[in-house]
């Protein structure tokens, strides 16, 4: 038998049968569907993920007020320290050799306006160093000066949305709005960036740290952050941010340090298992479609009993035989997985379009569903065309004389 042969065999049972066909084409489709969109899911989070956590760069700390600490197993203890953060403790941390910049935070709910509108706006009090830190550009004007943590200026930076709100159409810049119980002038117009890590900086009011404090009356700092001069000098830049808060707060370490590093690796285990979940879902997808298959694998041996007789009795070998019904499968399992993968990836397309979340479909993925598709096709159909392989001509060609 040629491989001509063998392909027209296998073409013409699957146009024989289409209801069958399309059936199992079906459960195929949605198995691999099931891959492609689950695994997208995962990979999505993944990199929105990391997408969040680079914009603070690699090099970057967050210094939190208390010190937290698990143990003892669930639930965890955790211990507050008694001293805030000061606007002292962030220029110490500035003087480190270890530390490029500083940016102390302050941060509040205030009401906005400009003449008759207003409206609640997130307020930040932070440094000059803090839109590089996080990456922030203005589209027009300029950041907040440069000046010493301790002083405080009526300037203040806002979001776009802020400024279309308060504004509309009237230009900012040089303009003066209301924070709560004081007035600050528009020197910036943040360029758009949207939410990240929690802040909208679309609707953000941010004037210097002093002024934040005095609008507040608050003294201690949200957090601190705190940029090293490079990646080599992270851990002992963590260090000496330790050794000169225990100096200052009378020996007492009672502060958090969180950098990129440990923010990913307390996401690690969640991605990791919502990744294996995902794949356990998907892998029962494809098993349900191989057990399909191999149903309608038996079937198909049952009803062509007298077509196997034949076959052998013109001369078949049982490889042959066997072949044509793994063949069927395969193909069957081949067409239902490019099908299933080309829906998934309009899906996901759909999907980034509607939510704007980055859904895509890891290559290995999509490689691992059509080698996982194929296998489990082949492994489903090999026992039912064993067995019309080891079928007798006699025996197989009796129904068929006998009616």
């Amino acid at each position: 038998m040629r491989a001509a042969d063998a392909v027209g065999l296998w073409l013409g049972a699957l146009r024989g049968h289409r209801s069958r066909s399309l059936m199992l084409l079906l459960a195929v489709g949605i198995g691999v569907i099931a891959v492609s969109l689950l695994t997208g899911l995962g990979e999505g989070a993944r990199t929105y993920i990391l997408g969040e956590f680079s914009v603070l760069g690699r090099n970057t700390v967050i210094v939190l007020p208390g010190r937290k600490e698990t143990s003892g197993g669930m639930p965890p203890i955790t211990g507050l320290a008694p001293r805030d953060l000061t606007l002292q403790d962030a220029a110490a941390i500035a003087r480190l050799p270890s530390v490029l910049r500083v940016a102390p935070l302050q941060a509040g709910q205030v009401e906005v306006n400009v003449g008759s509108r207003n409206r609640e706006a997130f307020t930040l009090g932070t440094s000059h160093d803090f839109f590089a830190i996080r990456q922030l550009e203005v589209s027009q004007g300029q950041v907040l000066p440069l000046l010493d943590f301790g002083e405080a200026q009526a300037v203040c930076v806002i979001g776009a949305k802020l400024r279309s709100e308060l504004f509309g159409t009237q230009p900012a810049l040089g303009h003066w709005l209301r924070a709560g119980d004081r007035r600050f002038r528009v020197v910036g117009i943040l360029a758009e960036r949207g939410e990240s890590l929690g802040m909208d900086f679309g609707e953000m009011l941010i004037i210097p740290v002093a002024s934040a404090q005095a609008l507040f009356n608050r003294e201690g700092l949200f957090r601190i952050f705190a940029e090293m001069r490079g990646p080599g000098l992270l851990e002992s830049g963590k260090q000496q941010i330790r050794a000169t808060i225990r100096e200052r707060h009378e020996g007492e370490e009672d502060i958090t340090l969180i950098g990129q590093d440990s923010m990913l690796a307390a996401f690690a285990d969640i991605l990791r298992a919502l990744t294996l979940a995902l794949a356990g879902i998907a892998a029962i997808s494809l098993m349900v479609a191989g057990i399909l298959i191999m149903n309608v694998t038996w079937i198909s041996v049952n009803q062509r009993t007298a077509e196997i007789g034949l076959l052998k009795a013109i001369g078949a070998t049982a490889a042959q035989v066997r072949l044509l019904f793994l063949g069927e499968a395969a193909l069957l399992a081949l067409a239902g997985a490019v099908s299933g993968l080309l829906l998934g990836e309009v899906l996901l397309w759909a999907g980034r379009q509607l939510w704007d979340f980055p859904l895509h479909a890891p290559w290995w993925a999509k490689a691992s569903a059509l080698g996982l598709s194929l296998v489990t096709a082949l492994l489903f159909a090999w026992l039912p065309a064993s067995r019309a392989a080891a079928m007798e001509p006699v025996d197989a060609l009796r129904p068929q004389a006998g009616r």
